[in-house]
């Protein structure tokens, strides 16, 4: 079964065919993050905008790289949330009108879980449950018991910040380039991360809940002073310092959850997905930290917003509920995975 994934939820343009859930024969995808840099951050209607000059590009492109024809597609999937409106709807309405002119079904599956199922497209058959989910992103930091693909339980979120945004506001602090995490993990390789004596968030009542809103104001501290009105000009060693006291903290917070998760339930594997995930050090600290545990990070390229994670979890979908999707569904800016 030839699977069109397609994916617009924020600032990439992604597009991918799938054979069977599984096996990637294209993954195109094409970024606006240079146009977000001037901001330092994601600017929505210039997203927007790229995704309308981006979209059938992109779909072409994944067609002749996989040899397919359109009339060789079996199914086309899209994200239909969660992700900023503009940017949404271009993806949506685009797949509903290649569902018209092509007559094939179509799908709308959630781009959250889809970060999650890039971790199991690779993982080997079959796979074991109950399983421990985490995804890690600029949008969302989730902690879920893994049912099934489909069927979650949270198991604790964010209160404030999603780790990805915390990463990028520390680099805007430290006058970083966007996107801030690549950034980030790069100054921290240099710095020592015992510098700097910073403390996770705590959520009370909530001990498996996330708050990253505090630590980055204690990386504003280090640098500004507790008025946080003038610039103690670091050094650039110890700048380095702080982006690793920063990058240990957040992410041995993420691991000591993850760890007390496991805990819960008869935890037998960890999926991981999300654009945090490709950080060497958190991946360094999961394989150390659960050596008895079948722990699986998606390739690079499927960490990041694309097609191809679509694609495959809309495979996945239908072949439960072969059904197409109504073309009245419409984007959804805020989607609960459980």
């Amino acid at each position: 079964m030839y699977v069109l994934g397609i994916e617009s939820t924020c600032d990439e343009t992604g597009a991918a065919i799938v054979k069977d859930g599984r096996k990637i024969l294209s993954n195109v995808v094409a970024s606006s993050a240079d146009i977000h840099v001037r901001y330092g951050g994601v600017f929505p209607e210039l997203a927007s905008r790229r995704h309308l000059e981006a979209i059938m590009p992109v779909v072409e492109e994944a067609l002749e790289k996989a040899s397919l024809l359109p009339e060789q597609i079996d199914l086309i999937a899209v994200a239909k949330g969660p992700g900023l409106i503009g940017s949404l709807l271009v993806g949506l309405q685009f797949a509903k009108g290649l569902s018209l002119a092509w007559n094939k079904p179509w799908i709308g599956v959630n781009h959250v879980e889809a970060h999650l199922y890039a971790a199991m497209m690779q993982a080997p058959e079959p796979i074991s449950f109950p399983a421990l989910g985490l995804v890690l992103s600029g949008g969302h930091t989730l902690l879920l018991k893994i049912n099934a693909v489909g069927d979650y339980e949270r198991i604790g979120t964010t209160v404030d910040d999603a780790i990805g945004e915390a990463f990028d506001k520390v680099a805007t602090l430290l006058k970083l380039p966007y996107p801030g995490g690549p950034h980030v993990e790069a100054l921290a390789k240099l710095g020592n991360p015992k510098a700097f004596p910073l403390t996770a968030g705590k959520v009370k009542k909530s001990p498996l809940d996330f708050s990253f809103s505090g630590l980055k104001t204690s990386v504003l501290y280090a640098m500004k002073g507790q008025n946080a009105t003038e610039d103690r000009h670091l050094t650039d060693q110890e700048k380095r310092d702080l982006a690793a006291s920063f990058q240990e903290t957040a992410l041995c917070d993420i691991l000591d959850k993850a760890k007390l998760a496991a805990k819960m339930f008869p935890c037998r594997s960890i999926f991981l997905g999300g654009g945090v995930c490709n950080n060497e050090r958190l991946r360094t600290l999961f394989a150390r930290e659960f050596p008895h545990h079948n722990v699986h990070f998606p390739t690079f390229e499927l960490t990041l917003d694309n097609g191809a994670m679509i694609a495959g979890l809309g495979y996945e979908k239908f072949l439960n509920n072969p059904v197409s999707s109504p073309f009245d569904l419409e984007a959804m800016t805020r989607i609960p995975i459980a």
